[in-house]
């Protein structure tokens, strides 16, 4: 989960219970539980993950489970995918098709004067990472104990849309391809639609 008020979630949760000011954000949702309380309306909301960054204790990460997204209905996401499936039916898969690949060059086209000052892979995969949190992917990029870089997408805008059509998915790997460089390795090793907790790109620099 990403920031809140200046704070992670996990910064929140201390090993005695709920902080107060976690109490103070559930209660800006009109909901005014006790300290004591907090815990039980976030079982099976959260879950954790601890991940180990070297020496010292693991970071804690706490992720939305599906139950939580359940109290964001996004009708956004529905009207995508019944216009996305209107086209399919009435125009064919070519036109889908056809939508997809403008929707890559225009993406394409922006990253690349967005990065046309950047300088190695390193830059280029910190500025994409930048585009891509502007966007809503709640992106990050931080270079691997091998010296790869990491692209981590913890959140997918069109997560409805590319689960109706994949292409969607293909095309964004094709972009970050086309913007870092055709002697760049790419691969995604965990993907939200496939049931990942997020989309990550393991990124090597070939030449």
């Amino acid at each position: 989960i990403g920031p809140v008020g200046g704070l992670h979630f996990g910064d929140l949760i201390g090993a005695d219970g709920v902080d107060q000011d976690v109490v103070d954000h559930v209660r800006l949702v009109g909901l005014d539980p006790a300290p004591g309380e907090v815990a039980g309306l976030l079982d099976g909301l959260v879950e954790e993950e601890r991940r180990s960054a070297g020496r010292g204790r693991p970071s804690v990460y706490w992720h939305l489970t599906d139950k939580a997204n359940t109290r964001f209905p996004d009708t956004h996401a529905a009207l995508t995918v019944d216009i996305l499936r209107s086209i399919e039916q009435v125009l064919g898969e070519v036109a889908l098709n056809k939508i997809i690949a403008v929707r890559e060059r225009s993406s394409q086209g922006q990253y690349e004067a967005a990065m046309s000052d950047c300088a190695g892979l390193k830059q280029r995969v910190a500025k994409l990472a930048e585009l891509r949190n502007a966007e809503g992917y709640m992106a990050t990029a931080k270079e691997g104990e091998d010296g790869a870089m990491l692209l981590i997408e913890n959140h997918c805008p069109i997560c409805a849309a590319a689960t109706f059509c994949q292409g969607f998915c293909r095309a964004e790997k094709d972009v970050f391809q086309a913007v870092l460089g055709k002697s760049v390795s790419i691969e995604r090793t965990e993907h939200i639609v496939g049931g990942g907790r997020r989309c990550t790109y393991v990124i090597r620099d070939g030449a």
